[in-house]
């Protein structure tokens, strides 16, 4: 066993006498050592619940002959750092988190990991460390919110609260109905209801097969989820003793089933960045293109919000991702998974128990998955957009642009009132290295919808958007703006042509005036110039490499 480094022999007497004083016994020392990698924090509300989580994943272990050790991850809540400053650190943590189960299981030669994870950033670092560590780790995903309700309505964070924003700036809503959709909205702990980027990937780590059958979308709090926190406990034993590691399950199969899925569900756009950066870690050849590719033979079978009017409570209750891995069986590529059945198993397995919330294939709510990948002299190296959430009369769009330098410039605009329709907003220098982080544009996006313009304002950026973002908004673009990318020779007025049935996002100037354009732009200053951010800044590749630090 890796633990034996620590355990075994008389240069280790200092050694065993420090675990001894964390309560262990002489017994426990023939045992593997399994870490409980927990992000638990009462400051994000998909992780308040986790305690219980972590009990019943200690127990696991204890009944399966292993001994536990829990240690702590941090974790942001987007929603809470979305619209200032702490968005900055949203994508950047992505990173630290690696970082800090890779320290804590070397430092302390851990046989295996238990990774208690739920949101946006906290997930795909926990499954860069696993690939990068390569040691046994099961994932366990703490569960989504159930929606909240208000005079027989399903209420939702992004509908309700963010689109609310522009409502409540306009006087459409009184000071009574905002304080009540606050309090109604999220109505307890777990990951928020729709198919934002933390359920998207939850999904996926289920479809890579990382996480137990289930784990994806069972809800939170409830006695099926303690039962699979208990049972991935016990089963890290087994795969611990059988050496079943990461990467021998997230090979180049598993990342062709998760991006199928991905695309038949119509999840976050986010997913691109962090499925190339967890391909990195395990050694996984994923180029951008590969995420269009599959997306154009895959169809979308699910209408989840932001983008339809279905939830992740639903999902669950129609059969969840074993469900949907049977709708796609002849699509996926079979695989191992942590449960010790293949990804074909599971789907012979799973019942199909509502066939609204997950269609069949001739019955699709889109013919193309959920993303798109757009190439054009704006985004050579490519952009992303979530096209099952662009209404068909968006999809093919020309407008006059209108340039900002941030996010808060664009956002002061859009509310009071100052983007006309037929206008593509531009928002850029909010790249991975020029943001820095590569903030989410959340904000912006529900405050032209809220404003009743989805269908008559498009708007770009080098920065990304939230799981929740819905109309023609297209992230990513690379280069982006800081690294001297087309996007910063835009000018006010410029015509921008999206044609997201033909992958083209083009600015209408010839070659010869873009590069006359470029070669006149000087690099900015860095927006932030001391701290973590400032060291991420000048070592982050491009949003087409994943965001990841070089």
């Amino acid at each position: 066993m890796r633990s034996d480094t620590i355990k075994k022999g008389i240069e280790r007497i200092p050694h065993r006498a420090l675990l001894f004083a964390t309560g262990i016994t002489r017994e426990d020392l023939g045992k593997p050592f399994i870490g409980i990698a927990s992000s638990f924090t009462d400051l994000v509300p998909g992780h308040t619940q986790m305690r219980p989580l972590e009990s019943a994943i200690e127990n696991g272990i204890y009944a399966g002959g292993g001994r536990p050790f829990v240690f702590g991850i941090p974790g942001i809540c987007d929603g809470i750092a979305m619209g200032h400053a702490g968005m900055h650190y949203s994508l950047a943590s992505r990173e630290l988190i690696a970082d800090m189960v890779e320290s804590i299981a070397n430092a302390h030669c851990l046989d295996g990991l238990v990774l208690l994870t739920n949101c946006d950033k906290i997930t795909p670092g926990m499954l860069m460390a696993a690939a990068r560590l390569n040691i046994p780790s099961i994932v366990v995903t703490a569960g989504p919110m159930v929606t909240g309700r208000l005079r027989g309505k399903r209420l939702s964070l992004v509908r309700d609260t963010f689109e609310a924003v522009a409502k409540a700036k306009t006087g459409e809503l009184s000071q009574k109905e905002i304080e009540t959709v606050e309090m109604c909205a999220c109505p307890g702990s777990g990951s928020c209801q729709g198919l934002y980027t933390a359920n998207t990937m939850s999904c996926l780590t289920e479809t890579m097969g990382m996480s137990l059958t289930g784990c994806a979308t069972s809800m939170v709090a409830l006695a099926k989820k303690e039962r699979i926190a208990f049972e991935s406990g016990r089963k890290i034993v087994r795969l611990v003793e059988e050496d079943v590691r990461p990467r021998s399950i997230m090979n180049k199969r598993a990342f062709h089933n998760a991006i199928t899925v991905d695309m038949a569900l119509g999840g976050s756009s986010n997913t691109v960045l962090h499925l190339l950066a967890i391909a990195r870690e395990a050694k996984v050849d994923l180029p951008l293109k590969l995420f269009d590719d599959i997306s154009k033979a895959t169809p979308n079978i699910c209408s989840l919000e932001p983008t339809g009017n279905f939830y992740m409570e639903d999902l669950e209750y129609a059969g969840g991702i074993p469900a949907v891995l049977k709708r796609l069986k002849e699509s996926l590529k079979n695989n191992p998974t942590v449960n010790t059945k293949s990804i074909y198993t599971i789907a012979d397995e799973a019942e199909i128990t509502d066939s609204e919330v997950i269609r069949p294939l001739n019955n699709s709510y889109n013919k193309e998955g959920g993303i798109a990948i757009l190439y054009g002299n704006l985004a050579p190296d490519g952009s992303v957009v979530k096209q099952t959430a662009v209404s068909a009369k968006m999809k093919v769009f020309q407008g006059q642009a209108i340039c900002f330098n941030s996010e808060e410039e664009a956002m002061k605009a859009i509310l009071n009132g100052k983007i006309q329709k037929g206008r593509v907003v531009v928002i850029r220098y909010e790249g991975p290295a020029g943001g820095p982080g590569m903030r989410e544009m959340l904000s912006p996006t529900s405050a032209i919808v809220g404003m009743g313009l989805a269908d008559d304002v498009a708007l770009i950026t080098d920065g990304r958007f939230s799981g929740g973002t819905r109309g023609p908004c297209i992230g990513h673009i690379s280069p982006e703006a800081y690294s001297g990318g087309a996007i910063a020779a835009v000018r006010d007025g410029d015509i921008i042509k999206i044609d997201i049935p033909k992958r083209k996002l083009e600015l209408v100037v010839s070659d010869e005036e873009l590069k006359a354009r470029l070669a006149k732009i000087k690099k900015p200053k860095p927006k932030i110039t001391e701290g973590y951010l400032s060291r991420y800044a000048r070592m982050v590749s491009s949003a087409d490499k994943g965001a990841i630090l070089k």
